[in-house]
């Protein structure tokens, strides 16, 4: 197969409840890609409504680029007779360890993005990558080596965010990359620290090409300075302070992970600074008089929070890091033992 910079191939996975999500990720998509030639979108379909459906399929019109493929999604617990736990997220998530089998066999190369991403910059920037040779490319994540141990990888070993992945779909089959994540799943009884993405990291880490910060763009990056966030996720090695500085000021990719002190730009109260940029492309989109959502966290975990950020800022980096770095893994541990 020949790979082809004109023709972009990008693929998402969702359930109705984050089609509206998706569907403003993907509006992003389009009006900032409009240098691309040809954009093919599949969607790994979890039970998306007709209406949203009609709704994604406007957007596609609007910026007179072709129909979404619908793909029904795979789901993972009836395929390996395994009651499979969602860590995170939702069930739907796992649908992208199925790229290989679901997708046309004549795509050598594939975007995976996360419904909770704004593209920023140019798609082809990222779909033009060179991937040194490996299966696929990731940002290197920030997490200490407590949860490289849960789920068998070395202190050292690279451990990315699986949200924005370019994804060598040859090299993926011609490894037989679904076989092994399938098998990890299987070994695991379905407990995995972190769900589909602990299995790719398991599979994956020494076949990973990390790009540039700015790629994706992650919430921690903005809640913490850069010593802070060191303190905070201790990770073995990471980028420098340079790199994750040009992902906050000029990030390609903005990528909205659930992080400990804000919530999400579709929840009443986020204070990410691209909120607005987010709200933006919801005023573009179908669902632009839907409101935003609640905060659904617990009353518990408000509480703490409220707690947390009254400490002074240096003993609440620490006691956060404490709890993510140790006690989390530590927990995880127990939880899928």
């Amino acid at each position: 197969m020949i790979f082809n910079k004109d023709i972009v191939h990008v693929v998402y996975a969702s359930d109705d409840r984050f089609s509206e999500i998706m569907g403003i990720s993907l509006l992003s998509l389009y009006e900032n890609s409009k240098d691309v030639q040809e954009i093919v979108i599949y969607i790994l379909d979890s039970g998306i409504s007709a209406e949203n459906k009609s709704k994604i399929e406007a957007i596609s019109k609007k910026y007179n680029r072709t129909n979404p493929v619908w793909i029904k999604a795979k789901n993972i617990s009836s395929e390996l007779n395994v009651d499979v736990a969602v860590d995170r997220g939702s069930l739907s998530q796992y649908a992208r360890l199925f790229i290989s089998s679901v997708l046309p066999e004549n795509i050598s190369r594939v975007i995976y993005l996360d419904c909770d991403i704004i593209i920023k910059q140019s798609i082809g920037l990222l779909w033009n990558m060179n991937m040194n040779g490996k299966t696929i490319a990731a940002l290197k994540d920030a997490f200490s080596r407590n949860y490289r141990a849960n789920i068998d990888l070395k202190p050292n070993d690279i451990m990315f965010n699986s949200g924005v992945m370019l994804v060598d779909l040859e090299r993926w089959k011609k490894l037989d990359i679904e076989g092994k994540l399938l098998n990890f799943i299987s070994s695991k009884h379905g407990k995995i620290q972190q769900g589909d993405q602990g299995a790719l990291n398991a599979v994956l880490s020494k076949d990973t090409f990390c790009f540039e910060p700015k790629f994706n763009s992650i919430t921690v990056f903005f809640d913490f300075n850069y010593k802070e966030m060191l303190v905070y996720r201790k990770p073995p090695e990471f980028y420098s302070e340079e790199q994750i500085m040009e992902a906050i000021n000029e990030p390609a990719v903005i990528h909205f992970t659930t992080s400990i002190l804000s919530v999400r730009p579709w929840i009443k109260g986020c204070r990410h600074i691209y909120t607005n940029e987010w709200l933006k492309y919801k005023a573009m989109s179908p669902w632009a008089d839907n409101a935003l959502w609640e905060d659904n966290r617990s009353p518990i975990k408000k509480v703490f929070l409220n707690i947390l950020e009254k400490l002074p800022r240096k003993m609440m980096v620490c006691m956060a890091g404490i709890m993510h770095s140790y006690l989390r893994p530590f927990v995880n541990k127990i939880k899928n033992n």
